[in-house]
């Protein structure tokens, strides 16, 4: 399964963010070096931004750059106009979004979609096709699709609203695979019910080709699929990093999110502070001799790091763990005074709960 980056794009969608020219072509640049298939950069008519962002990260990554657009001239102009790789055309097949939000029917969107495909080959670009609120359309209109549109390498299943979970998701997907290649099905999830990662590995279990992805989540409303969620599951599920470089992925997710200074929640899976810090007695003495007691994946794999804490909470292996680690003779009596240090300075971190039995015990 390839994936495509929509950080750039769904990021700058939430409300108050407006991320600048040069930190948007600087995150591209540090998630090019992933090797990610797609980077979605932007929405071309919005503005010159996002086509100055787009022209020049469509020169400078390995990756294909997406511009989005509307099945509207105008639109599929200004992505062909930044230079876009691919131009990701959207629009409904379901009746609640074509009658509230594009105010056509269901023929003439599809010949909506039609001329503004054409266009885009005309224009020597890559085409796909993205049907919004996917998953909560008639399954005979998405086929629809497919067929009137075979020169389209990927039609996008989006699930716009959240709405759906794995068990649907699968439903759905088997049900088209007995109609479709779902090689060319490309899958959009929201995490607004938390389990847009769940929703993708479905995704991916079933033969789907391309699915979307943002760095910690980061879209509108709860989110999209976490990059670095799909990636550590796919590797420790499955042994497949979907072609991303695992020992780049936390440094870069992280410097990605310091240049668009976004915050993340320390308890974020896999990518939060929190994720990878252990203060529990038992946890840390049993981490000192063997991590893998009480994590599911070695962090460094991903290019992070694990925190073992000491302090208050630390029992007698813990303490035994760490005087061993200072190399000093362990006793009874020092693990016990050793302890009552550790409630009164703590927490400290592995080095410096081994520093201090250095400082206090060495000889």
């Amino acid at each position: 399964m390839e994936l495509s980056d929509v950080t750039l794009r769904e990021g700058n969608q939430i409300p108050g963010r407006d991320y600048g020219i040069e930190d948007r072509v600087e995150a591209g640049k540090l998630l090019d070096t992933l090797g990610l298939d797609f980077v979605q950069a932007g929405f071309p008519v919005t503005g010159e931004a996002d086509r100055e962002v787009i022209s020049t990260l469509a020169t400078d990554l390995d990756a294909d750059v997406i511009g989005i657009a509307r099945a509207v001239p105008g639109d599929v102009e200004a992505a062909l106009d930044a230079d876009a790789d691919v131009v990701e055309i959207f629009g409904p097949l379901g009746d609640h979004h074509l009658e509230s939000v594009v105010g056509k029917s269901r023929s003439e969107m599809l010949d909506a979609f039609r001329t503004t495909i054409d266009r885009v080959h005309d224009a020597g670009a890559t085409v796909h096709l993205s049907l919004l609120d996917a998953f909560r359309t008639d399954p005979d209109h998405l086929l629809k699709a497919f067929d009137s549109f075979p020169d389209v390498e990927y039609v996008n299943l989006a699930d716009t609203v959240g709405a759906r979970a794995p068990a649907s998701v699968e439903k759905r997907l088997s049900a088209l695979d007995q109609h479709i290649e779902l090689s060319r099905v490309s899958v959009h999830f929201h995490d607004d019910l938390g389990v847009a990662t769940a929703n993708v590995l479905t995704a991916d279990a079933l033969g789907v080709g391309k699915a979307d992805v943002s760095v910690a989540g980061l879209g509108e409303r709860a989110g999209n699929v976490p990059l670095e969620e799909v990636v550590v599951a796919g590797v420790l599920d499955r042994g497949d990093s979907f072609g991303v470089t695992e020992a780049q992925l936390m440094p870069v997710c992280e410097a990605v999110l310091e240049t668009l200074e976004e915050p993340v929640d320390e308890r974020k899976a896999v990518i939060g502070r929190e994720a990878t810090r252990h203060e529990s007695g038992l946890h840390t003495a049993a981490m000192l001799e063997d991590p893998s007691t009480f994590e599911p994946y070695a962090p460094e794999r991903f290019g992070g790091n694990r925190t073992l804490v000491f302090g208050s909470g630390t029992g007698r292996g813990g303490a035994r763990g760490l005087l061993n680690r200072a190399e000093v003779e362990v006793t009874d009596d020092r693990i016990v005074d050793f302890l009552d240090r550790l409630a009164d300075v703590g927490p400290l971190t592995t080095a410096d709960a081994v520093a201090l039995a250095e400082k206090v015990y060495g000889e």
